[in-house]
Order: C-alpha cells, then structure tokens, then sequence
C-alpha cells in the first residue's frame, strides 16, 4: 500500500463512518471539495504541511505509520545555552506535558536517577540553585558569576509554578534508589569548593534538600491514591519519563542534562511501560510497606545529606 493511501486509511479509522472523507479533509486543510477529492482519489499528493496538519489534528502517529522496524521518528527539546532558552525549555514542557495530562486518569512514571526536576519548582532557594547549575553545566560560554549575584526572570519561575502544578494533579509513580539525591549532593558541594557558592547558601541548600525528603515522606503517610513512590536496589535509574492517556503512550527519554528526546512510538513505548511495571514490582512501595522499611529509606537520604553538611563545614574549620 502506498504513503498517501496508509495515511487516508488511518484517517479513515478515525472519523464515524456517516461522515464524508472529503469533507472532513476539506475542513481541516481549509481547502475546496474538489482539491479535497483530488488528494484522496490520488490524483495529487498531500503537502509535508498539509501531512503534518493532518496527524496533528487526528492524533496519528507519522512515526508508528511509516518508520521501518527498529527505527524510531523522536522530537527533542530545545538545546539551552542561557537563561531565555531555558525559559523557552520549560514553557514549551509545560505546553507538552499540559497536553498530555488533561484527562484526569493519566499516569505519569518516572526513573528518578536524579531527585525529579517538578521538585525545584517552589521558588526555594533550591529552584534558584538547580537553574544555576544547569546553565553552568550546560553551556561552556557562562559567565561564571556567584551563585549569590545569580539572577533569574520572574516568568522563569511562573512556567516552573505551571509544571508542578501538572505534576500534582497527574497519577504519578516514581521509582527512586539510595542514589537519586547523590547529583544534587555533589552539586553543592562542587560550586562551593569552586568559590561560587557561599557556605551561608551552601549549608541552606542542604537544609532544603532534607526539606523535600521530609516533604516526600509526609506524601507517603497521606491517604493519597495519585501518589507512589517506589524503593528499587536492584536496577540503575535513568530519569526516564512515560506518561500514559486512554489514547496512547508517551516517552521521554534524556539525552543530556535537561535534553529530552519524546517519541510515542507504540512498540517503543509499550517496552518501556512494560520495564516500569517490571521495576515496580521489584521496588519497595514506600506508601503501603511498614514503618521500617519507610524510615531506613528515608533515615539513609537525610544521613547522606547530614555527611555533606558536615563535609563542607570541616573545610572552614579547617581554614582556622
């Protein structure tokens, strides 16, 4: 079957039959019956345009449609190498993510090698820390400024409001092991062993990290069915995201620090959800196992933060 007559038959498939092709074509591309029927019939092509117009507006997937067997079609996020790109990052994942997680029922899974970046979207001092650091870590050209004479724009702050937002009123299930806080631990304890970053800030960082463990902890003895978190010793995590609606699955997969490549591409996406359910039943659930298993976890990522506070602050008792 050829390009043009695959893609009509999956338009086909979406639209009741009582409603004429043609007509529905027309409406969409907003051209006559006639060009309309000339597309359908075969007798002239589809544009790149009017192709892309098309899928979007019937949630066909280009990628499922016409890519060959072990090749997946991805869209990336924006390359970030300041503070506009990286406003123009986290709109546009609020926009995409919104998207995807209007119907109440989607479920959101996350492989949280790193402590989850919806986390930092509280306008901490943390928010203001992890903004600093990816554009330090992101782009080679930075001026490298103090993390106290660090400025971001207040509509930064707006669009990472709008991601967390999303990310409490979705079904969220996130798979964390002993390692996730490591990244951020480091984090602080390199830029203020760099000189950028002061002891007073360092040492409020550390507070605010146990802060979200706390927060974390207090999620899991809530009567709260949208929310689980899950131990796992037995795999390395990824930082890999899956968000699941009753129309189709879609991933997220990184590629660099903040870089996502996405793809829904079926067979792809259905491995990864599989592999999540798989690490879920080999994890620890946090929320419904016993007091003891919830506060080794949790005891271990607050001793690890308190090992950090204590390792900077030697080195200024060593300074004496």
């Amino acid at each position: 079957m050829k390009s043009q007559e695959l893609f009509l038959k999956a338009i086909k498939q979406k639209i009741p039959q009582s409603i004429s092709l043609i007509d529905e074509i027309a409406a969409v591309l907003e051209i006559s019956y006639d060009a309309s029927y000339r597309r359908i019939s075969g007798k002239s092509k589809f544009s790149i345009d009017e192709t892309i117009k098309l899928a979007n507006h019937f949630n066909i997937s280009l990628d499922n449609l016409f890519s060959k067997k072990g090749k997946v079609i991805v869209e990336k996020t924006i390359e970030i190498e300041n503070l506009k790109d990286m406003l123009q990052y986290f709109k546009s994942s609020a926009e995409n993510i919104e998207a995807l997680t209007k119907n109440k029922k989607t479920k959101l899974f996350y492989s949280a090698k790193d402590i989850p970046l919806f986390y930092f979207m509280d306008g901490t001092i943390l928010s203001k820390f992890k903004a600093f650091v990816w554009l330090n870590l992101l782009n080679s050209s930075q001026k490298k400024t103090s993390f106290e004479n660090f400025v971001i724009d207040e509509s930064f702050t707006e669009y990472m409001q709008k991601l967390k937002k999303i990310y409490e009123n979705t079904i969220v299930n996130e798979v964390w092991n002993d390692t996730t806080i490591n990244s951020s631990l480091q984090q602080i304890l390199y830029f203020y062993e760099a000189g950028l970053l002061s002891l007073k800030s360092a040492n409020a960082l550390c507070t605010d990290l146990k802060r979200i463990i706390e927060l974390i902890k207090s999620k899991c003895n809530e009567p709260n069915e949208r929310f689980s978190i899950y131990y796992n010793e037995l795999i390395l995590l990824n930082n890999n995201m899956l968000i699941e609606t009753d129309e189709k699955l879609t991933m997220f997969v990184p590629y660099t620090l903040l870089g996502y490549f996405i793809t829904d591409n079926e067979d792809s996406c259905k491995n990864v959800h599989q592999f999540f359910k798989q690490q879920i039943l080999n994890s620890i659930p946090l929320a419904q196992s016993g007091i003891k298993e919830q506060h080794l976890f949790f005891n271990r990522a607050i001793r690890k933060i308190d090992y950090y506070l204590e390792k900077i602050n030697s080195q200024v008792d060593l300074l004496f």
